[in-house]
């Protein structure tokens, strides 16, 4: 009897512990992306370059780094917002460039919606049924390496249709890693909220970027 309230005990602080890091996920995850938000616009009112928002997604992906190691530390805090501010900067010039084409106000629109609707949709059906998607981890991994490789490729290559079929896998390796990485926190996979956060920042950037592209070309609007 004893060892079954004990077990209870700890299933209940169990519970309470995965909802506060969904919680502050949730939390944190919406604070960084209105941050992006508004870094994006600061960068596309500064008429910013192509080759400064390499420069800036470089930097970010060395502050990705130093988030994950300052993850467990109150200053981690800083350093996510230091992370996405710069990720959303780097987006200015490509959507300016959107921005300027017939329709491209309304496509970005479009896309951010698409995205909204593909994440909320996917985190309310993992944690709806909270099943464990964790066997799709080395699946959606090696896709993403094949991606990656393919996208670099193409640098080189310079295939239009190859440069689609990337952007379609990406959204749907974005969508599986929202179900694997929402399940991970569901089921205690994932402790801290903030490389909780930079995991679902990452896939709806990535998802939003890819959606864009696609609908570009499909509207006659890709460069």
């Amino acid at each position: 009897m004893q060892s079954q309230m004990g077990f209870n005990t700890a299933s209940q602080s169990s519970a309470i512990e995965i909802n506060k890091v969904l919680r502050n996920t949730y939390m944190l995850l919406g604070m960084t992306l209105a941050f992006s938000a508004v870094t994006a616009g600061i960068s596309m009112a500064m008429g910013l370059s192509h080759v400064a928002a390499l420069v800036m997604t470089l930097a970010a992906f060395g502050l990705l780094f130093v988030v994950h190691k300052k993850a467990d530390q109150a200053s981690g805090i800083y350093w996510i917002f230091g992370f996405t501010g710069l990720m959303g900067a780097s987006l200015g010039p490509m959507l300016s460039m959107y921005a300027s084409m017939p329709g491209g106000g309304g496509l970005i629109m479009q896309a951010l919606g698409g995205t909204a609707l593909i994440f909320f949709g996917l985190s309310a059906y993992a944690l709806t049924t909270k099943k464990d998607f964790s066997f799709m981890g080395g699946f959606l991994m090696v896709g993403l390496l094949v991606a990656i490789v393919a996208s670099i490729a193409n640098i080189f290559m310079g295939i239009p249709a190859l440069s689609l079929a990337v952007s379609a896998a990406i959204v749907l390796i974005m969508s599986g890693l929202i179900l694997f990485d929402t399940s991970r926190i569901i089921h205690g996979g994932e402790t801290n909220y903030i490389r909780a956060t930079v995991s679902l920042y990452l896939n709806i950037y990535n998802l939003f970027v890819s959606l864009l592209h696609l609908l570009a070309a499909f509207t006659g609007n890709d460069d």
